[in-house]
């Protein structure tokens, strides 16, 4: 099971020298990806993390394809309604040519209305909205003349290069945790990419995308990731609060706990966790990872 860490680009105020650190550092003690997360225009009276001070993710990413030398960048994640997924699709194309094939293509349909209605998005429509737009990403992706006629897009023999360096393009891990967003993984995606669930939450959701898998007789198997928050008693601070926007989960408490926590995902077959630490300082951050990457990897399997 291969670790990342999401970069803390957003909550804290900015400071890009010890940010660019995190992912440095990062990939020196051996974490395998570093990810970004997404929101443009929060509401301000809505308290979460997202609001204040946010990068915007795929700038970010395309910076650290230079920052970062050796581990994967991923995306947790894109949502795909915000953006032209023919522009989604070119500038993350670039970014895994600049990166020599590192990029990980994390999506989701997204949920806060009040910022769908700000970026003139349709909150009703981004089901199918976000299919349509995986649908195009991938054929950008995978044919230099494309050709496509659907509900919200249409074009006729276009060029789109150049293609990824990846052959086929950037693995896609679908988010959310809807029977919906499972049928996506199934039918579009290449992987799930849970937020905030605990293994025990996430176990009928993996038995659920098994079971679709093989009856789309899709070869393979998919790939199955987590994001979720980390802190470890003794070593951890939280520094932020925000009221939480759900119950999610967190892998938190001794080292023999966060031990046995992470042991029940990787029982389910999760091939990828991506530790959140966004709520705590820098200097907290960095802790973590090294206790992390000393303490608690060494004893998984």
């Amino acid at each position: 099971m291969d670790f990342g860490i999401c970069i803390p680009h957003y909550g804290k105020p900015l400071d890009v020298d010890r940010m660019l650190s995190v992912a440095t550092h990062a990939e020196a003690l051996g974490f395998a990806s570093v990810w970004v997360t997404d929101h443009i225009l929060v509401p301000r009276t809505l308290e979460i993390i997202y609001r204040d001070h946010m990068l915007e993710p795929i700038t970010l990413l395309s910076h650290l394809a230079a920052v970062v030398r050796r581990a994967h960048l991923g995306t947790s994640v894109i949502i795909l309604p915000y953006r032209s997924p023919i522009l989604v699709a070119k500038m993350l194309a670039t970014i895994d040519q600049l990166s020599r094939g590192r990029v990980i293509f994390g999506v989701g349909a997204g949920w806060m209305e009040p910022e769908f209605q700000a970026l003139n998005a349709s909150f009703a429509d981004r089901g199918a909205l976000s299919d349509e737009n995986l649908r195009i990403i991938r054929d950008c992706w995978t044919h230099e003349t494309v050709s496509f006629q659907g509900r919200f897009h249409a074009y006729e023999d276009m060029q789109a290069s150049p293609r990824p360096a990846q052959p086929g393009g950037p693995p896609i891990w679908v988010g959310g945790n809807s029977a919906r967003s499972r049928r996506r993984v199934v039918e579009l995606g290449d992987g799930w990419h849970s937020t905030g669930l605990s293994a025990a939450d996430m176990a009928s959701g993996c038995h659920h995308i098994r079971e679709l898998w093989s009856k789309n007789g899709r070869r393979g198997e998919p790939v199955f990731s987590a994001r979720i928050a980390l802190f470890i008693d003794g070593v951890s601070q939280q520094v932020i609060s925000y009221p939480p926007r759900t119950s999610r989960a967190s892998i938190s408490g001794s080292l023999t706990a966060i031990v046995d926590q992470l042991a029940a995902f990787q029982e389910l077959g999760l091939q990828h966790v991506v530790l959140e630490t966004s709520t705590q300082s820098y200097e907290s951050t960095l802790a973590t990872m090294e206790a992390f990457m000393e303490r608690v990897k060494p004893q998984l399997n």
